[in-house]
């Protein structure tokens, strides 16, 4: 397996990509009233009632806190990101997290990565937003930036972004991940990947 294109950027997603989460969002649907069909934060942001949407924020931020508590890192991510700083690569983190929740994963598990991008900052993925903001800041073109995450907004985001969109599958193959111009089961593969990669140019 090789990369499409040059890689000259990497941006992560967090929770379950470079950190364990445990966000029961079954749970926090059933909390706030959210249908299944219907995306959480999209649902909270529609929210008429400025009180209800308060309460429903709170309980996102509630659930997001206790996670961060206790939100471990992902075998694999410090080796691989010792490996992108010896490359030389630009990162960042682009999460549909709060900035509180961020901000904490990011200290606890010792994430070397000072660029976070959350929900508060630009329209939360699969909205491309975020992920265009920072290829304008480090003035590469998106097609030669690698976008990793855990699920299909991630994926989806770095397609509307024009973005090399790299899905984490943890070893166990999800519907929608054909949609993905990379598929791999753990970090240690993506830093293969990017080893091979800078050597091959």
């Amino acid at each position: 397996m090789n990369l499409p294109m040059q890689i000259k950027g990497i941006i992560f997603d967090l929770d379950g990509t470079l950190v364990e989460s445990s966000l029961d969002f079954n749970l926090i649907r059933q909390q706030i009233g959210c249908p299944d069909s219907i995306d959480l934060l999209k649902y909270v942001d529609e929210l008429s009632c400025k009180d209800t949407q308060a309460s429903a924020n709170q309980i996102i931020l509630d659930h997001e806190y206790q996670d961060a508590i206790n939100a471990k890192p992902i075998k694999g991510m410090a080796e691989l990101i010792n490996a992108i700083e010896a490359a030389k690569l630009p990162t960042a983190i682009v999460t549909r997290n709060s900035l509180a929740a961020s901000a904490m994963k990011v200290k606890q598990n010792n994430i070397a990565i000072n660029h976070v991008l959350t929900r508060e900052d630009y329209p939360a993925k699969p909205a491309p937003d975020a992920l265009l903001a920072i290829a304008t800041q480090w003035q590469i073109s998106p097609q030669h930036i690698i976008y990793v995450g855990d699920y299909l907004y991630d994926i989806q985001a770095a397609n509307n972004a024009g973005m090399i969109a790299c899905f984490i599958n943890h070893g166990v193959d999800s519907e929608y991940q054909h949609l993905a111009d990379i598929i791999i089961n753990d970090l240690s593969q993506l830093q293969q990947l990017l080893v091979n990669h800078s050597h091959n140019d």
